[in-house]
């Protein structure tokens, strides 16, 4: 593993002149927040080795390199899930390659559906813990190089990162909420039983990425902060069914607000 980590950071230090300490993960509807970056190198998943290739919708595949908020920073303009039939390992990868890269700090966003029944559609949720229902990144053999063998998560979030947050959506006015994403598998959506289990055992929010990505982030001992637009609401009263239209429309309609959270965040780094 280490070896292809530092063989893909390798070609990207060779075809790339910043050196970024942050990165960014743009999830479903959201790949325009790149469009806010001062672009310097952009990079196709399919020239980077060991890179695999996203085939969600919404999600297109480039590394981009730049400067934001005075900062050099590298972006995912797109991110791998587990339900395209990718392992755990190719999922994080990414992640692996950040931090040889000299990323210490992460920040992901994500479109998600509403488990918390007070959250309306277009709502931004900091994310301050998770459930995660996916397998675990990290199972197999750990190398020491990497990370320690049980890595703790009570902080996987980093605190100073969510308060940071916090006081910018004061400032410009930006109402957010705060809570509990859940992580599964997908690629179908939530049945009514399961949304109201999601909600029994703790969480606000539930979508099919993210977690995997903030565990090696944690075994990797970078800072996080995440983020989760909500793109539909789950209610017992409503019975609607969920659509990948609706999370792209519900991106396009937030993602001014995501986009100067993110901007005016990496400033005060």
């Amino acid at each position: 593993m280490l070896e292809k980590i530092r063989a893909t950071a390798n070609y990207i230090r060779e075809n790339v002149n910043t050196r970024p300490k942050i990165g960014i993960v743009c999830g479903s509807g959201l790949a325009n927040i790149v469009n806010i970056i001062n672009t310097e190198k952009v990079l196709d998943y399919s020239s980077i080795p060991n890179f695999a290739l996203s085939t969600a919708i919404g999600h297109k595949s480039k590394l981009v390199f730049g400067t934001l908020g005075g900062k050099e920073i590298l972006a995912m303009q797109g991110r791998f899930h587990y339900y395209e039939g990718y392992t755990m390992q190719d999922v994080t990868f990414p992640i692996r390659v950040m931090k040889e890269l000299g990323v210490n700090t992460l920040i992901l966003t994500n479109a998600a559906g509403g488990v918390n029944p007070e959250f309306n559609v277009g709502d931004i949720m900091i994310i301050e813990d998770h459930i995660n229902l996916l397998p675990n990144p990290l199972i197999g053999k750990n190398d020491e190089r990497l990370g320690l063998r049980f890595p703790p998560m009570s902080r996987a979030y980093t605190p100073k990162l969510i308060d940071m947050a916090k006081e910018i959506a004061k400032e410009n006015k930006i109402e957010l909420r705060q809570g509990v994403y859940l992580g599964n598998s997908g690629p179908s959506y939530e049945t009514p039983a399961e949304y109201k289990f999601y909600r029994k055992v703790g969480a606000d929010t539930v979508g099919m990425s993210t977690t995997p990505e903030v565990i090696v982030a944690s075994h990797s001992q970078m800072d996080v902060f995440a983020m989760s637009l909500v793109s539909n609401v789950f209610r017992e009263d409503i019975r609607e069914d969920a659509t990948h239209d609706e999370v792209l429309q519900a991106g396009k309609n937030a993602e001014q607000k995501m986009m100067l959270l993110v901007e005016k965040l990496i400033e005060r780094l």
